[in-house]
């Protein structure tokens, strides 16, 4: 059988070798001043402006703010399904559809339009799926459309919150509420919640051991129903992350909740007079 020489098959997984030559590093609590005045080593977030309601067309709406990340979420839905496969007829759909704003980035075109959109939303959708409570909705389709106005760091993470908000806005039945939460790892310390600029390491202060990690999180089951990561990481640090990133959800989740709050009393039809 003749063989390909101008083909070299590589194999299917492999490491770098940078990840055997010296002990995992152990993310440190030193605290240090970041450019925005949080401190390193700490789940130090942005504090967080949400809104429901927004978009009267839609189901369901949902406006976000952190720092100078600015999200807007609408869904559609339920409504029939154009497929009538099997699975379908079974339970119900979840569709996600998450697009940058052409002026959202600091710089024009430090994303790729489409490649870096469809992984987003592919994530987006793993995330959401195992908190909907889809087999309440067979033949139905659900839609979820996230448009990111002003992208200043932590895009998914914020995009995962500000979803979840607007299903339950649009009254889906869900398990929970998801949240999201990020870090970058700088070294041997790390930022949570990073900005645009820290994530694409401006002003880093080490050149290696640097990683992204996303986490999305159900507070209320005690669940991570997503998770990505970016960069290289060791195991351990990769454990001290998402245990982070679950803290930040938890001081994130009574914010969401407070929100929603007030979105079920703004839409509940005032008390009658006897």
């Amino acid at each position: 059988m003749p063989v390909d020489t101008k083909r070299v098959r590589g194999p299917e997984v492999s490491q770098s070798p940078s990840l055997f030559l010296s002990k995992p590093p152990v993310l440190s609590q030193a605290v240090g001043p970041r450019a925005d005045g949080r401190q390193r080593g700490q789940v130090d977030v942005r504090p967080i402006f949400v809104r429901c309601g927004l978009v009267s067309q839609a189901k369901g709406s949902a406006y976000m703010e952190a720092g100078s990340t600015k999200l807007i979420c609408c869904v559609y839905g339920p409504k029939e399904t154009e497929r009538k496969d099997e699975t379908d007829m079974k339970c119900g759909r979840l569709t996600t559809d998450m697009r940058f704003a052409p002026f959202s980035c600091p710089v024009r075109g430090s994303w790729i339009q489409g490649s870096q959109e469809k992984d987003l939303s592919l994530m987006l959708h793993e995330s959401l799926q195992p908190a909907v409570c889809l087999r309440k909705y067979p033949r139905s389709q659900i839609d979820v459309n996230v448009m990111v106005l002003e992208h200043n760091g932590s895009v998914l993470a914020h995009a995962v919150t500000c979803a979840s908000l607007a299903l339950a806005d649009a009254g889906i039945e869900m398990y929970d509420l998801v949240i999201g939460c990020s870090i970058h790892q700088d070294g041997d310390s790390y930022v949570a919640d990073p900005t645009y600029m820290e994530e694409n390491g401006c002003g880093s202060r080490s050149k290696d051991n640097q990683g992204g990690l996303t986490v999305a999180f159900l507070p209320s089951l005690n669940q991570i129903s997503g998770l990505q990561s970016d960069g290289e990481m060791y195991e351990e640090t990769l454990t001290a992350g998402v245990r982070t990133c679950i803290e930040g959800c938890y001081k994130l989740y009574p914010v969401i909740q407070q929100e929603l709050a007030r979105a079920v009393r703004r839409a509940a039809p005032p008390p009658s007079e006897s």
